[in-house]
Formats: structure tokens, sequence, C-alpha cells
């Protein structure tokens, strides 16, 4: 088995990385695919608390490196989807106990036990993003319809190319309404500027504060737009790019495209 390492990156934090991450990596493992999510936050750490496994951290990432426990012992076994593996980060060290060569050798040995690999890299530019990236040769960068967060992953695209690493992009936290009322920018201005692929679309959805505060993952909430949203990104990544990308669009406007159709709209 030879996997493959994609590291979920933003720039800016508080856009919906880590929630990203976690339901990717759920979607994925859904699929039959053996998925280990990896928290780089060195110092830090939320991924745990997203997929409700706080409670059986023993080891973390740093100790898997370094060789104080074995890969198995680190990897939390998921308790709800198989073959989703959680390998949560250190909270006792800080963002230099990792350099990118330790990455490196460790990304090789979770190759050859997953199938995907997700690296949760924190917010920011500095070593836990050159951590999250030395290993991947695949990148997914998470966007809102913010001005400050499309430049930020504008920058982080940057780089992502200097280390010849070509992203796709997920646009989240979408608010139908205030997109078609020019209050909130459009996925269309978003890919214009940033110019690189879009993968997939997430609508704002209440049901993501509910799964965080549970540890109910979200792509098993039958009524969470956003969680069915993740779930189609996840087959387009796992191959399946024929899979058409879907607009969160308003009811309303669902309607107004109908009645136009059947001669009902003025």
């Amino acid at each position: 088995m030879s996997g493959k390492i994609i590291v979920i990156t933003s720039g800016k934090g508080g856009v919906g990385k880590t929630t990203a991450t976690a339901c990717l990596g759920a979607s994925l493992a859904l699929l039959g695919k053996r998925v280990v999510v990896v928290d780089m936050d060195i110092g830090l750490r939320n991924l745990d608390v997203v997929m409700g496994l706080e409670n059986r951290i023993v080891f973390n990432v740093v100790d898997a490196v370094k060789g104080k426990c074995k890969l198995a012992q680190a990897a939390i076994k998921d308790r709800r989807i198989d073959k989703l593996y959680l390998i949560p980060a250190s909270q006792s060290d800080n963002k230099n106990a990792l350099v990118p060569e330790d990455m490196v050798r460790f990304g090789e040995k979770l190759k050859q036990e997953f199938d995907y690999v997700l690296m949760d890299c924190p917010a920011g530019i500095e070593r836990g993003f050159d951590n999250s990236v030395a290993a991947a040769s695949e990148a997914v960068v998470i966007c809102t319809p913010e001005v400050a967060s499309v430049r930020d992953a504008d920058r982080v695209i940057g780089l992502l190319y200097a280390r010849s690493i070509t992203p796709k992009l997920i646009v989240n936290r979408i608010v139908p309404h205030m997109v078609e009322k020019g209050d909130m920018l459009s996925h269309e201005d978003i890919v214009d500027v940033l110019s690189i692929d879009l993968i997939g679309l997430v609508e704002m959805d209440d049901q993501v504060v509910v799964s965080t505060n549970t540890g109910i993952p979200l792509v098993l909430q039958k009524d969470s737009r956003a969680g069915e949203a993740f779930k189609r990104i996840a087959r387009r990544m796992d191959g399946n790019t024929d899979l058409p990308i879907q607009i969160p669009q308003t009811s309303g406007k669902f309607w107004k495209k109908i009645g136009t159709k059947f001669g009902l709209g003025r």
C-alpha cells in the first residue's frame, strides 16, 4: 500500500479547516478507504474534540514521530466509522518540536498503512505550515467568501506552488441569499482571483456547531447540508471527477427558475 498525503490548509484561521478535515476524513472512510487524520497544530489541538475522541488520547503525533510510541499506539480508531483514525497533536510541546525532515520520514510510514493521510495544517505560514506540507503530494485550500480569507488563501497557494504542490479549492460557509444580494463574494469571484481548480462548495450550516459540541460526525447527520457537500467532495477527491459540483442556492431562487421555465415568472 502507498497512500496519498493531502494537506488541508487555509492561511487564515477560523475558516472551518479542522471541521473540513474531519468531514473529509470521515467521508473517505465511508467510501471504504483506510484514512488517518493528523492534527499538526502542535501546542494546541482541536481535531480530537471535533471527532469526539478527546478522552481517548494517550500518545500524540510528536510521540509517534520521535519514536516514543509505535504508530499503532498513536492512531486512535474512530468509534463510529470503520477505517477512520486520528493522530492528535501534542499540547505540551511547542511548534519547534518537529522539523520538516521528521515529517517526511513519518509520512513514508503513514503511506504504507493508510490510503489517505489528511494533515490538518495550523493557521499561518511558519513552522507548522512547513511541517504539514513537507510530505504532502496534494493540497486542499479552505477559503470563505471574505476578502481577508481570499487574500490569505492566495498567499498560501503561492507557497504550495513553490513546493511543487498543486492545490484544489473548497469554498466554505457560503450563505446563498447574501451571495444573491451581492453582500458576499460568489464562488466565481473567488475562483477568478485564486485561479485554481474548485473541488467543492459548502453552505453555512448550523449543524456544524452541533457536531463540534457533541462529537457526532457531521457527515452522519442526515439533515446536514454541509455534511452532504463534504461527502460529495470526498468522492471527487477519490477520483469521481465527473460528479458535478452543487452550487448552494436559496429555495426562492429555485422556485424563480421553475416559474421562468414554465412561463410563470414576470
